[in-house]
């Protein structure tokens, strides 16, 4: 458990039915009278708030809590958004009672990001990021004798095993990425390699305003794709700002790249088949990368110095990428565009967000604000490689998406939009706890999977 002072949703929770578990069995407090006097009964608030360590925390108590409110009637959905002064069906007709709710339970608890120190902020998102996802997530699918019977796998479902390996950074300094691989069974001491009959693998970096975020937080979507397309996946858990500003998270992910390059093989996987992905900041360094792998721009490097022209020359080295799919990514960090009004306000990311994250990623940085490094748009993106852009409706950069989805077709660079209607930004978090949004995220990892083995088509035909 964090010792921050800001406590996760998922704390609170835990701590409201540990309350009410107090207040189910009549616990007292305070001392017997000579004159009888009855015990005084403390009240589930007082009980609340006078509990410390919670030494049974479950951690998943925000999934099942979430998930459980999609199961009670619409109109007591819409009572529940009535009273916290939520968005009604007509501000968001795509989204549902239960969606909504989620909305407005957040909008009530949100607290201001600029009055939250970072460490703290960090901690709070990680241990309700983590508490969203699926328990079945974090079972290892090699990890006892067991789950290596048929009959205990579920039909239909491809067991994915996880591990954590520590490489260097852009700076030669440790960095985290957690390699994810689909049917890999342990068998006593020996293991069988998994299947790629795609022989691609994935290279994903997870969003949260280049500041808060890491593999924890993105596990559950990486383990999806693993599962359901059957590729290695490779969670990237590059430095975060205001620590490490811009552009020390594109270095540690072209690093990444570059030893995802080196070492597919041992996935069964080709360099020449590495894709790209990421949500939201992420999804901004999914593009960036694809950039600068196709067609990388020595000025802008140079405006580093000795570190950038080294960059620049691993730059030149890499293979490019087959394919990318950024899920509404950050692409253009000065125009303000119609989606910019139309939803900054009372969602999961509103302006006051973005001006936080703005500040602690470019404030310190080496680069001037305004620079191809930093903004996707500004560079060269007519080599990018094919891209399948995904864009939430309710979501302040929507159009962002679509910006650079116009670009890349201005140059003949293969494009599929989606939006998912309904859907505010960082809506992958909700994969298990809301059905549309949970099947939503299954299509949308299906039809990446599709585009994939499209280009690798294509790409076949050309070369015979």
């Amino acid at each position: 458990m964090s010792n921050s002072t800001v406590s996760s949703i998922n704390t609170l929770l835990n701590k409201t039915l540990m309350a009410l578990h107090l207040a189910s069995n009549d616990e007292m407090v305070g001392e017997v009278k000579d004159n009888g006097v009855q015990k005084k009964r403390l009240s589930v608030k007082e009980k609340m708030l006078s509990y410390n360590p919670m030494t049974h925390c479950q951690p998943h108590t925000l999934h099942y809590a979430m998930k459980g409110l999609g199961y009670l009637p619409t109109p007591v959905l819409e009572g529940l958004i009535g009273y916290l002064k939520g968005p009604h069906s007509k501000q968001y007709l795509h989204a549902n009672a239960h969606l909504r709710l989620i909305l407005a339970v957040n909008s009530h608890l949100k607290t201001p990001l600029e009055l939250t120190p970072m460490h703290e902020l960090r901690e709070r998102f990680a241990a309700d990021a983590v508490a969203m996802q699926a328990p079945s997530v974090w079972h290892q699918a090699g990890g006892s004798m067991l789950s290596n019977i048929k009959p205990f796998i579920k039909k239909g479902k491809t067991p994915v095993n996880w591990e954590d390996k520590t490489i260097a950074n852009a700076d030669d300094g440790d960095m985290t990425i957690r390699c994810y691989q689909a049917g890999t069974k342990s068998i006593g001491a020996k293991k069988r390699r998994a299947h790629n009959p795609d022989q691609t693998a994935m290279l994903f970096f997870h969003g949260g305003g280049f500041c808060i975020g890491n593999v924890d937080t993105h596990h559950e979507f990486c383990h999806a794709v693993c599962e359901q397309t059957g590729w290695p996946v490779i969670s990237v858990d590059y430095r975060l700002a205001p620590e490490c500003p811009a552009p020390a998270a594109l270095k540690d992910c072209i690093t990444a790249y570059a030893w995802l390059a080196e070492h597919c093989h041992t996935l069964g996987a080709l360099p020449s088949r590495i894709v790209l992905a990421g949500d939201s900041a992420g999804g901004g360094l999914s593009t960036l990368i694809a950039q600068q792998l196709t067609a990388p721009n020595e000025n802008a490097w140079l405006d580093l110095g000795a570190d950038g022209q080294k960059m620049f020359d691993l730059l030149k080295k890499l293979p490019a990428p087959l394919a990318q799919m950024p899920l509404y990514p950050v692409t253009d960090i000065e125009t303000d565009y119609p989606s910019w009004e139309l939803y900054g306000e009372g969602l999961l990311l509103d302006h006051a967000d973005v001006a936080v994250f703005d500040a602690a990623c470019l404030e310190n940085s080496p680069l001037p604000r305004i620079h191809i490094l930093n903004s996707p748009m500004l560079g060269d993106n007519s080599k990018v490689c094919p891209t399948y852009i995904i864009a939430a409706e309710l979501d302040v950069l929507r159009d962002e998406a679509f910006a650079y989805a116009k670009q890349l077709k201005s140059y003949k660079v293969p494009v599929e939009t989606h939006t998912v209607l309904g859907a505010p930004h960082g809506f992958i978090h909700f994969m298990s706890v809301h059905q549309k949004l949970g099947q939503e995220t299954k299509n949308i990892i299906h039809g990446f999977g599709g585009f994939v083995r499209d280009v690798i088509s294509t790409r076949s035909r050309l070369v015979a």
